[in-house]
């Protein structure tokens, strides 16, 4: 019966163990290098006619309809 819990209770109701203080530093540090990240993006001039998505570049290959190929 798809993903239901045996209990009936939603994953979202289960109490969650508390942080470590390293665990919040780093979610934070994380929020704030996708948050730089997100504006630096903004701030690029856009593509026209290019594909959508992230920069292949950066993954180390092109994929296009499947086939990827390294450069």
């Amino acid at each position: 019966m798809g993903n239901q819990n045996v209990s009936g209770n939603a994953p979202e109701s289960r109490p969650r163990k508390p942080l470590s203080p390293e665990a919040v530093r780093a979610l934070a540090e994380a929020d704030a290098r996708r948050e730089l990240y997100l504006t630096r993006e903004a701030a690029r001039p856009r593509e026209l006619g290019g594909r959508g998505g992230n920069e292949p570049v950066r993954y180390g290959d092109w994929e296009v309809k499947g086939l990827a190929s390294d450069f």
